[in-house]
């Protein structure tokens, strides 16, 4: 006979996986905060460089002059799609980029895990400032009549008057960000999404979301042609640069830890040891429902058994 499930079983159910959960979230915390000590100075490095590269951008508008809009393959093949719809483009890359940041986060709540958050995000910033280096070089190089509507002639924000004062220049504003002219080849957008579609496909771990991920890149380099965003030449060079930097770097840096291939922790008469050293290689609670594998090496000597922990910094 089916046992009824009463609200006190359900209570009891809840307090314990939102108790587990806790747990887990915690010792991840810890986890990562050791990480972010000892690898902080390359995420700052990144997130100074990120800051460098909107500058750099904003820097260019000020020799912007409009033009005629080039000829070009993409705008004569891809419809228009008009000011009023010019939103699809931005929309599609901001899920693009909140699901990857939201991606990154998944082993403070989830048990499968793969990557860590700190080492993860070193390696994209490695791979996002390779490429923006590149980026500030060749749009300052030649700067191009902007196709997009705010960058033709007759508008207002096409060209940007002398500063009157260096905090002018400094300060970078939401606004600028989006109706910014000249920063052209190659597209930024395209460098952030392919960085973070080719970060998934190695270290993700659901074939259909890759498989979904490529068809946005395609659909997001599609949009920003009919956007009249940018040109042809500037999503085009985007696709064959980023790929090829974000593969020479990767070469270039240690590879991560893999959460998931690892030998389990041996089950020793000190439990509380156990529970150290699970906590110190995973990140994880005392839990025994909880434990999972990490990268190690098992070492026996007679009685004793000892685990290293393979930690690589990015």
């Amino acid at each position: 006979m089916a046992r009824v499930v009463t609200d006190k079983d359900m209570s009891f159910y809840i307090g314990r996986e939102a108790s587990k959960l806790w747990k887990r979230f915690c010792a991840e915390i810890t986890t990562e905060i050791n990480l972010l000590a000892e690898n902080w100075k390359y995420i700052l490095g990144g997130l100074i460089c990120q800051y460098i590269h909107g500058l750099a951008a904003r820097g260019v508008h000020y020799f912007h002059r409009p033009g005629p809009i080039l000829q070009d393959v993409g705008f004569y093949l891809l419809p228009e799609l008009g000011q009023d719809r010019a939103y699809i483009s931005e929309t599609l890359f901001t899920t693009i980029f909140l699901s990857f940041v939201l991606w990154t986060f998944h082993p403070f709540i989830f048990k499968t895990k793969k990557i860590y958050t700190v080492l993860i995000w070193c390696r994209v910033l490695a791979f996002l400032v390779g490429c923006q280096f590149l980026r500030i070089i060749t749009f300052y190089s030649t700067q191009l009549p902007g196709p997009n509507y705010h960058c033709r002639e007759g508008s207002k924000l096409a060209t940007l008057p002398p500063p009157d004062n260096i905090l002018e220049v400094l300060l970078i504003v939401p606004r600028g960000v989006l109706y910014g002219c000249g920063d052209l080849i190659f597209s930024s957008h395209m460098i952030f999404s392919l960085v973070f579609v080719r970060t998934y496909q190695k270290y993700g771990t659901r074939r259909f979301i890759k498989q979904c991920a490529w068809l946005a890149v395609i659909a997001q380099s599609l949009l920003i042609l009919a956007s009249r965003k940018h040109y042809t030449v500037d999503v085009v060079v985007a696709w064959y640069t980023v790929n090829l930097v974000v593969f020479f770097i990767d070469k270039t840096l240690p590879e991560l830890p893999d959460r998931t291939s690892a030998l389990l922790l041996p089950v020793t008469k000190d439990s509380k040891s156990k529970e150290e050293n699970h906590k110190l290689l995973n990140g994880n609670s005392g839990d025994p429902a909880e434990w999972r594998p990490r990268n190690g090496k098992i070492v026996e000597d007679g009685k004793t058994v000892h685990v290293e922990a393979v930690i690589n910094g990015a």
